[in-house]
């Protein structure tokens, strides 16, 4: 059952051949995420079209979370992530042949559903595998850097793609890699089925939310998912109102990318002396400082710092709440406990940019960093009484 655990913190190499097909199939979608806007405003769609099309990408997860997480909670980790494989093999593909508005927003639909199934039962499969709070906190950590960097493989090779021999080539090898991930993938070694799973009961995730514990880590996620979100939606309407050039706000989101990288590479050292609530609530209360004076940066290095700090704060979350999901969940239900934090997730995905987006129309980009600072400020209550629960 440890196969996909590292021994004292380390990587085991189930583990990394589970990362890295975790950062393939996720660069899939990454890149098809890039490359299709790309060509549909060259195409002459509207930018409202193109954000449509971007909604797709989540839009699939949170209808099939649920029934992705209670799929693996029966049969495992090698089924679910070989219809995903081909989903989102197949979802490129299409954009090979038919390099439209419609397919793309067909292969929208299918990698980014692809892509949220594979983590559910990546993430499932590797909480099991982890014989104690602590390793677990440690293999979610290391599983956590994979999308990190998918998100400069997948856009980055997508990129040079298409300035050297144009979209069909670019989406053609999108279309390869969840293959290459497939390669990775088919050699882990399956878990034994959990204690009472014949007794799953299918269509009852919903009280799941009874746990008042199961509740609070839902939440708090939602919350700094959120804060995560906003950054990425608001930091380019600000650079633009500050007269940046889009390099420069390219540089300041690159930097939050980096920096939620960077933690994670650390996270498993800092997980083995510090318990899982105290570092998401050090995150809430960083991250409502950060927001707070976050308008008050006029420069580019001043707003790229307050973005290495925001990205160390958020990138440390999501590693601790899959841990601590996995311990106030019954074994044979952590499939649909993952299930519900994707689809809340991707919910804020969805919804969120048309909500601050109005927001800041309406009430100004620096009224909506304020708004999410007293968000975060208001919700480190709930952060703190996590510590009531199952921690290591």
């Amino acid at each position: 059952m440890a196969a996909a655990t590292p021994a004292r913190g380390g990587l085991s190499r189930e583990l990394v051949r589970l990362i890295s097909g975790h950062v393939f199939l996720h660069a899939c979608m990454a890149g098809m995420r890039m490359a299709s806007p790309l060509l549909a405003l060259r195409e002459g769609y509207s930018e409202a079209a193109v954000g449509v099309l971007l909604a797709l990408y989540a839009l699939t997860q949170v209808f099939l979370s649920l029934p992705a997480g209670r799929y693996a909670d029966r049969h495992g980790l090698k089924r679910p992530v070989a219809i995903s494989v081909a989903a989102a093999s197949f979802g490129a593909g299409l954009a090979v042949i038919w390099p439209v508005f419609p397919v793309l927003c067909i292969s929208a639909l299918l990698t980014g559903g692809a892509t949220g199934s594979a983590v559910i039962a990546l993430q499932r499969h590797v909480g099991r595998a982890a014989p104690d709070p602590l390793q677990r906190k440690q293999v979610f950590s290391w599983l956590a850097i994979g999308p990190a960097f998918s998100n400069f493989l997948g856009p980055f090779t997508a990129g040079l793609l298409i300035d050297h021999a144009g979209f069909r080539w670019a989406f053609l090898v999108m279309a390869l890699l969840p293959l290459v991930a497939w390669l990775f993938v088919r050699t882990a070694r399956e878990l034994p089925p959990p204690p009472g799973h014949e007794a799953a009961r299918p269509g009852r995730s919903w009280d799941l939310w009874r746990d008042p514990m199961f509740r609070r880590i839902i939440l708090v996620n939602w919350f700094l998912s959120a804060a995560w979100d906003v950054h990425t939606f608001v930091v380019p309407v600000l650079g633009h109102e500050r007269g940046l050039s889009a390099s420069v706000i390219g540089t300041i989101l690159g930097s939050f990318a980096a920096a939620a990288a960077a933690i994670r590479v650390v996270l498993p050292m800092l997980a083995a002396r510090v318990h899982e609530w105290a570092l998401i609530a050090f995150a809430m209360v960083a991250s409502a400082l950060i927001y707070a004076v976050y308008p008050f940066m006029h420069t580019a290095p001043t707003m790229a710092v307050c973005s290495v700090l925001l990205g160390f704060a958020l990138g440390m979350v999501q590693p601790m709440v899959m841990s601590m999901l996995h311990q106030v969940t019954p074994e044979h239900r952590h499939g649909e406990a993952v299930g519900m934090r994707m689809m809340v997730v991707n919910a804020s995905c969805v919804a969120m940019p048309m909500l601050f987006g109005a927001a800041g129309a309406l009430i100004g980009v620096g009224a909506v960093f304020w708004t999410v600072a007293a968000t975060l400020a208001a919700g480190t209550r709930l952060a703190f009484r996590l510590k009531d629960g199952k921690t290591s």
